[in-house]
C-alpha cells in the first residue's frame, strides 16, 4: 500500500476540493447562460421605422407652420438689420436662429408624444416587450411601422 505523507493528503484534498468548486461554478454558469438566451428567445422585440413620420399630418402641419415663422423671422430680421453693424446683425442672427429652434422643439413635442403613444398601444397590442428604431437593427425585429401610420393616420 501506498503511504501518503500529510502534505500530499492536503494537496491531493485542496485539488479534489477545486475541481468541486470549479464543476459547481461551471454547473452555475451553464445554467444562467442557458436562462439569458431563453429570456431573449422569449421577449418579442419590435422594431419601427421613424423616417416615415414625417408624412403623417401631424408633422407635416409642423412643418408648414415652422416654414411660415422662418419667413417671418427672415422679413423681421432684414427689417431690424438694416441698420446694424455685421457684429450686431451676427448676434441678433444667432439669438433668431436658437428662437426658431426652441419654437420647433416645443412644437415637436406634442407630435413626438403622440408618435411614441401609438407605438406603445400598438406594442402592447401586439405583445411587444421592446420596441427599438428600426435604423439600429441588423436582423430581426417585428416591424411595428405601418400598424403605427394607421394608428396615426386614424
Amino acid at each position: 500500500m501506498v503511504q501518503l505523507k500529510k502534505t500530499q493528503v492536503k494537496i491531493i484534498s485542496v485539488l479534489i476540493a477545486l475541481v468541486f468548486v470549479g464543476s459547481v461554478v461551471a454547473l452555475a454558469l451553464s445554467q444562467s447562460n442557458n436562462s439569458i438566451a431563453n429570456a431573449a428567445a422569449s421577449s418579442n422585440v419590435g422594431v419601427v421605422d421613424y423616417s416615415q413620420f414625417s408624412a403623417i399630418k401631424d408633422v407635416t402641419d409642423m412643418q408648414a407652420q415652422m416654414q411660415k415663422l422662418a419667413q417671418d423671422a427672415e422679413k423681421d430680421f432684414n427689417e431690424k438689420a438694416a441698420g446694424m453693424s455685421d457684429e450686431q446683425k451676427q448676434e441678433y442672427y444667432q439669438q433668431t436662429m436658437q428662437r426658431l429652434q426652441q419654437q420647433q422643439a416645443d412644437m415637436m413635442e406634442p407630435v413626438r408624444a403622440k408618435i411614441e403613444a401609438a407605438v406603445k398601444e400598438v406594442a402592447d397590442a401586439k405583445g411587444i416587450t421592446v420596441v427599438i428604431n428600426k435604423e439600429a437593427v441588423v436582423y430581426g425585429g417585428t416591424d411595428l411601422t405601418q400598424d403605427v401610420l394607421k394608428k396615426l393616420n386614424k
